[in-house]
């Protein structure tokens, strides 16, 4: 039986990873590094340590990694400032039907919690959620499973009774390792053969985890 449903933010409930796609790509072709939309879809979600282990073995030790993740948070502020924040499709849909059915619905996002708060606030349904965690209050982020664990442990149930709704890699493997049901909702890129093994379930929308739910 489900008894909560804990939802990634970006790529997820907002339409926002194409904007962090762009901030990086952007950020570190100023810097001088021949960055593509795949090296930028490799950071989706992902703890800042295992970034910079990432974009040095591509990139070389001279990928100053904190220095254009600030640049790009720049670029997608003021992406966000000029197309607005966009719902993802089915989103008052599901957290509708999981308050009537009395599921709690939680978040767990690599985002910092000041951001995800103000993001969530300004479209509306910060209030519908039990809780909110950040990778940024454990000490591994994604794709470790510390902020599923957490997020768990905040909202008192077991990670084997939780769906973990995602987009991403990183995100789902997080979720896994944390002993969730994967959900993914595919986003920039659909699932590829390996990353197929590790999902519960990938359906088109957020409104279509009502029948996983239901069974």
């Amino acid at each position: 039986m489900i008894k909560a449903v804990i939802f990634d933010m970006d790529g997820v409930l907002l339409d926002t990873e194409k904007h962090y796609n762009a901030g990086w790509c952007q950020a570190a072709t100023e810097a001088g590094f021949p960055f593509t939309r795949e090296h930028a879809l490799l950071l989706r979600s992902c703890d800042a340590k295992l970034g910079v282990k990432l974009m040095q073995e591509i990139f070389g030790e001279g990928f100053d990694y904190y220095a254009i993740r600030e640049r790009r948070r720049e670029i997608v502020a003021q992406r966000i400032a000029e197309f607005g924040l966009e719902r993802k499709p089915g989103l008052d849909e599901i957290l509708t039907y999981l308050h009537e059915k009395g599921i709690k619905a939680a978040v767990a996002t690599a985002t910092a919690l000041e951001l995800t708060t103000q993001h969530l606030q300004k479209i509306g349904v910060y209030d519908r959620f039990d809780k909110i965690v950040s990778a940024k209050q454990v000490e591994n982020g994604k794709p470790a499973p510390d902020v599923y664990l957490y997020a768990c442990e905040q909202i008192g149930e077991k990670p084997e009774d939780c769906i973990a709704v995602e987009d991403s890699p990183n995100g789902i493997m997080s979720a896994y390792r944390a002993g969730c049901k994967p959900v993914m909702v595919p986003d920039l890129t659909r699932p590829d053969e390996e990353l197929s093994k590790y999902l519960y379930r990938c359906v088109d929308t957020l409104a279509d985890i009502r029948n996983i739910v239901e069974g």
